[in-house]
């Protein structure tokens, strides 16, 4: 178990409990990406299951996980369904495509939709997956994604460099977490609209993006993304999409996305002992 070394109140919890069950690791650093490399350093077994502390994982979770790594040793990373309730409603549905990542576009999450088959994906969600520890170790969680406290789209980052380094994803909707989404605790919420928080959005997509693309398709990329975006992340027909509902606001995201966006393609261009 990784706690940030000001957390009070966990210390204190696990303090009073009479014989804990794990370890624990103190981290100094915010940031989702910083807890778990620092509790990846301390791993000894060949599989590391993740889920968010706003998640129950059902009975047979780790039993489906380890059965799915035992289908074949290409296999890096297993995931599965969360079933999704955002203020305790259920978002219900089904979705066929799942964690696919194009070289241009949008990229598709659909975790929580996903049913029948298991099946190879690029990406999954980080409320239910897991890592075999030696496709992990040598890519690790990406460091370089903004953001004090959930550092969106490490997932897709992680997706991504197991991909190009030749593991399997399997995507199984059988392996399934409940997960009840609970406020975040820095400039990244849910709902709402934080200037920050859509600045790191973008630059995190943008990073992880732009580095496995030619130059051509970086080029691709970066004028889809100012000119379209998507709904999270905006573009120029976003922006006019959503301005008669949201006002000024989607100017402000729209700015905010651009700036993500702008920083991205600089740290990109930059050599990597150069890059922050």
């Amino acid at each position: 178990m990784v706690v940030r070394n000001d957390d009070r109140e966990t210390w204190q919890t696990l303090e009073n409990l009479a014989a804990p069950a794990f370890r624990t690791v103190s981290v100094t650093q915010p940031g989702l990406v910083h807890a778990m490399n620092a509790g990846l350093a301390t791993v000894e077994t060949d599989i590391l299951a993740i889920t968010d502390d706003d998640a129950a994982p059902h009975a047979d979770w780790l039993e489906r996980i380890v059965a799915t790594f035992a289908t074949s040793p290409a296999i890096g990373a297993v995931g599965g369904r969360d079933v999704l309730y955002v203020n305790g409603v259920l978002q219900d549905g089904r979705a066929s495509i799942v964690g696919r990542v194009p070289a241009l576009g949008r990229h598709v999450g659909n975790h929580h939709l996903g049913f029948g088959a298991a099946r190879d994906v690029d990406a999954l969600k980080g409320v239910n997956g897991a890592y075999r520890t030696a496709a992990l170790r040598p890519i690790g969680f990406d460091r370089r994604l903004r953001g004090k406290g959930a550092q969106v789209y490490w997932e897709l980052s992680l997706g991504i460099a197991l991909r190009r380094a030749g593991w399997r994803l399997v995507y199984d909707p059988q392996i399934l977490v409940d997960h009840f989404t609970a406020p975040r605790f820095d400039e990244d919420q849910r709902h709402g609209f934080n200037p920050i928080a859509m600045s790191n959005l973008a630059y995190n997509e943008a990073i992880v993006r732009l580095e496995h693309l030619s130059p051509a398709k970086r080029s691709a990329y970066v004028a889809w993304a100012m000119l379209v975006g998507t709904r999270a992340v905006p573009g120029l027909a976003q922006r006019l999409r959503f301005a008669r509902v949201e006002g000024a606001t989607a100017g402000k995201k729209y700015r905010a996305a651009l700036a993500g966006l702008r920083d991205a393609v600089l740290d990109t261009l930059r050599p990597p002992a150069a890059r922050p």
